[in-house]
């Protein structure tokens, strides 16, 4: 939307500043999302009690009449609908009327193509592949929010990364709600290796980075196509969300900790310096305190690199919300610290192994950038943004590698 904006002649400015639209590209995946995002759009018509206001995105999508019912708001525009945001602000603005469009995701059946592409930096740029999930686990709206699967065609993406090759950017990074279901609902039946395969023939870009896997996707043949692909970032962020069986099960995430036990070591076996993140919730309905140390027991035996840490939230529309032996917050708050200090720990010790060596960093700016592992990187000497540089590490800050 950003990228659209500015080819439309807009000034993009920063958020706090004054301006004559804000967009605000809600999230709707908790209770507290939904929270937020309401706080954030009357915050934004304090700026300017006469700018246009629009909200867009997850909680638009779900909760059109809840975010109606907000006065300040003027223009709230679904997940497809977005895409033709500046057109529907030039409509408003003609006709001086609120405008609410949200069509339904259920039926869609079609990627819905952009015609922009979302830079993160200097060095980086974001290419998505899909679109929605079908997994349907029990604490998330996102089906409901995104829709079933679509799959954009691999010759639209690989038109994409050869415009972004020629702009000197170096990185991509593949995105998508469930990139793992790339290709399910394609006709020629193609699949996420497949894809990646053609992308790392490109000429200009260097690295090829991944977005969140479900676990299961990573098998020994996909393995084993993957490391003759000289492209991709030693870096799987693997989504495991618990460490208990039974808590899985509730949570209807479709493996077992034996069988991501067996994907971990997979990756460990066929990727050098590979590093290993995660996400996982705390407090999720009926955890008792023996199955959370089940989970933080099945977590020091992995060792990931690091770990996002969430206090389950209910949402509403999600069958969890209904579970009973919902977990107190107090208990969430322990559970939680214990799991931010142990991951803290297997950064620093993560990095450690490389102190002394010399590493391959892509600069994003002057002093920061990143590994292939992503392994946050400062440099004390300036450095050029966009720059693959060899530096050699003289020492680690809570995981973060100096040079």
């Amino acid at each position: 939307m950003t990228e659209g904006f500015k080819n439309a002649g807009y000034e993009v400015v920063e958020y706090e500043k004054y301006a004559d639209v804000y967009v605000v590209n809600t999230c709707t995946v908790t209770n507290m999302s939904d929270r937020k995002s309401r706080q954030i759009l009357r915050r934004a018509k304090e700026l300017n009690p006469d700018a246009i206001l629009c909200a867009v995105g997850c909680y638009a999508q779900v909760s059109m009449d809840e975010l109606a019912k907000i006065k300040e708001i003027d223009l709230i525009l679904g997940n497809n609908d977005k895409k033709h945001i500046i057109e529907k602000i030039e409509e408003l603005v003609a006709s001086k009327e609120k405008l609410f469009e949200v069509s339904s995701m259920l039926d869609e059946r079609e990627y819905t193509e952009w015609d922009y592409t979302a830079y993160t930096d200097k060095a980086r740029a974001e290419i998505k592949i899909q679109d929605g999930c079908d997994r349907y686990c029990t604490y998330c709206i996102i089906p409901y929010a995104r829709g079933p699967v679509r799959s954009r065609k691999s010759q639209e993406i690989c038109d994409e990364i050869r415009k972004i090759a020629e702009t000197g950017i170096k990185e991509i990074v593949i995105t998508g709600i469930h990139i793992s279901s790339y290709g399910k609902d394609l006709k020629d039946k193609s699949t996420l290796i497949d894809l990646l395969e053609k992308i790392n023939e490109i000429e200009g870009i260097e690295r090829i980075r991944l977005g969140s896997l479900e676990p299961l996707i990573i098998t020994e043949e996909f393995v084993t196509r993957l490391k003759k692909l000289n492209k991709i970032c030693n870096h799987f962020h693997l989504s495991l969300q618990s460490g208990c069986d039974s808590t899985l099960e509730r949570m209807n995430r479709r493996y077992t900790t034996d069988e991501f036990r067996k994907i971990v070591n997979i990756l460990r076996n066929n990727i050098e310096e590979v590093a290993l993140t995660t996400d996982v919730i705390v407090g999720f309905p009926g955890e008792t305190d023996e199955e959370f140390e089940v989970t933080y027991k099945f977590l020091e035996e992995i060792k990931f690199s690091k770990m996002h840490v969430f206090k389950y939230s209910p949402r509403r529309g999600t069958k969890a919300a209904t579970f009973p032996k919902q977990v107190d917050g107090k208990v969430k708050d322990v559970r939680s610290e214990r799991l931010i200090k142990l991951s803290l720990e297997n950064e620093i010790a993560f990095a450690e192994k490389y102190l002394n060596k010399e590493i391959k960093v892509l600069f994003e700016n002057e002093h920061n950038g990143h590994t292939t592992n992503y392994i946050e990187v400062y440099s004390n000497e300036e450095r050029k943004a966009n720059s693959l540089v060899d530096v050699v590490v003289i020492e680690q800050k809570n995981g973060v590698i100096q040079c």
